[in-house]
């Protein structure tokens, strides 16, 4: 039994591994876009217009796609293939006709009632930015079919024991927009970049569902038998899911609310800065959850479960502790490296700094929440996840509201970092409730070592910038190196650190990659 655990925990290990390397490409292309998008818009009101349009249609992407789809179809097929792979696959292709006409309605709904939401989302927009993002949002709204289409087929893949090509396919989305953008915003404007957004989600479908037919799992709409138990159990676990889910996108919609009453701008350094945080939070949790949420539904019994559990926490802690401390210590560095150039001036260099800085705080939180609450999926718990979901909005609101008036959107940037971190804390108490058992994820010792390890990062960084200063008017490659440096730097001594302590860790890392690890 023990080796069995073992052979799942390095397998999620390995898959977490393979989807980071993935994820790696797509969220340098996505910096890279952003960088494209900061040098031609800037931190202006057309910005503002376009992020409140985008966010209105990502929200239904994240509660839809990549919310309730993935945490109510992952566990129910990967229970199906153990039983049937044929059987499982024509689940699949059922539910992908029951999201097809699902999505249609939402994005007529979307379209139509375009004018309401942007009120909603931003009530101090004057008429003309508000028209400009009513516009918008009917755009991009149909970008919500082609996301889900992906998620679906993304969450077969994962079932199935594929991780790197799914995490690397958003990397073709942003290859696409970035080719196609500079060409759409010449010729149409802001709304160039809407234009960019649909074609690069056509682009992240279509490069899973080709990769469907080498793993001869390819996807394609069939008539669903609605009498099927699994089919069943899919759709009853995504309504509480989908309610809970949809609390959760209230959160970006508090900031943005809030931000439109702030100075002009506000919007776009929360969005510039919201895509840094990306990297690390895309790069590591999100990868880390999704191997893990497969693993977690095909668990033994409650000790297995338990193990895994504990194993994807301290995994996700390992690689996102000195990430978040690394960014916090050079953001203005690494913010001056990728937005200053062209209208991204002074004043959005140093509103998206702090902004970052604030953000990376509670990255951290963010980890252990995301994991925890596939922790819930996996449990069929939909009640606690609504519970967990509607416990972190409503302290994103209540923190959002105290600290607006004396940080401004600095306030905005700290407030989702500590609403995360509370409610991950629930999430596990809920967790630990259900299993009966103490996790035994944060021990003293382990507390200890963190706090060393962290100390080592924070003293690299600081002899770095005495050896070598970061010069702003340096060329490109000079200021990128000194970037690259600091990072590769306390990355090394972070690796020394905790390999003479001995963190588990690295032990996993070897099994999971070692030649003699279990097929």
């Amino acid at each position: 039994m023990q080796k069995e655990m073992k052979s799942e925990n390095n397998s999620m290990v390995r898959h977490a591994v393979f989807m980071m390397a993935g994820t790696l490409a797509s969220r340098v292309l996505g910096l890279a876009r952003e960088i494209l998008v900061a040098a031609y818009f800037g931190a202006t009101r057309s910005m503002d217009a376009f992020n409140v349009a985008y966010t209105l249609s990502n929200l239904a992407r994240q509660l839809l796609a990549e919310g309730a789809l993935s945490a109510a179809f992952v566990p129910v097929f990967s229970q199906a293939l153990t039983r049937s792979r044929e059987k499982a696959l024509a689940l699949a292709r059922g539910t992908m006709t029951v999201l097809l006409a699902l999505t249609c309605i939402v994005v007529a709904a979307g379209i139509f009632f375009a004018p309401g939401l942007v009120r909603i989302m931003a009530p101090g927009f004057d008429a003309e930015n508000h028209a400009l993002a009513v516009g918008l949002t009917r755009w991009m709204f149909p970008f919500l079919i082609f996301i889900s289409l992906e998620a679906l087929t993304m969450g077969e893949l994962n079932s199935l024991g594929s991780f790197f090509v799914p995490a690397l396919s958003p990397a073709f989305s942003n290859l696409v927009f970035i080719i196609t953008a500079p060409f759409f915003a010449a010729k149409f404007g802001v709304y160039g970049l809407a234009l960019s957004v649909l074609c690069g989600g056509f682009a992240h479908f279509m490069t899973q569902w080709l990769y469907g037919f080498r793993m001869k799992a390819v996807l394609y709409p069939t008539r669903p038998d609605l009498k099927d138990p699994d089919l069943r159990r899919i759709m009853k676990l995504f309504l509480p899911y989908a309610a809970g889910l949809s609390l959760n996108q209230v959160n970006p919609v508090i900031s943005r609310m809030l931000g439109s009453f702030l100075q002009e701008g506000s919007i776009s350094v929360l969005n510039y800065s919201n895509r840094i945080l990306q990297l690390p939070l895309g790069l590591f949790v999100i990868a880390i959850s999704q191997a893990v949420l497969p693993q977690l539904s095909r668990a033994k019994d409650d000790d297995e479960f338990a193990e895994t559990l504990r194993q994807a926490v301290r995994f996700a802690l390992f690689v996102v502790l000195p990430a978040s401390l690394g960014v916090m210590e050079i953001s203005r560095e690494f913010v001056h490296l990728v937005f200053v150039r062209g209208e991204f001036g002074a004043w959005a260099w140093d509103a998206t700094s702090s902004c970052l800085a604030l953000s990376m705080l509670g990255l951290p939180g963010m980890a252990c929440s995301t994991v925890v609450m596939r922790a819930l999926y996996a449990l069929s718990m939909p009640r606690e996840a609504f519970k967990v979901t509607l416990f972190s909005v409503g302290a994103t609101a209540v923190f959002s509201l105290l600290l607006v008036y004396p940080m401004g959107y600095n306030g905005l940037a700290l407030a989702p970092g500590i609403a995360f971190t509370l409610s991950g804390m629930l999430g596990l108490y809920f967790v630990r409730k259900k299993l009966g058992r103490p996790l035994g994820i944060i021990t003293r010792r382990v507390a200890g070592d963190y706090f060393v390890a962290l100390t080592v990062i924070d003293a690299s960084v600081v002899l770095y910038r005495f050896i070598w200063k970061y010069n702003q008017s340096a060329v490109l490659y000079v200021r990128a190196s000194w970037v690259l440096g600091v990072i590769v730097f306390a990355a090394v001594m972070y690796a020394g650190v905790t390999l003479g302590l001995k963190f588990e860790e690295w032990k996993m890392l070897r099994q999971a990659f070692g030649r003699k690890r279990e097929k």
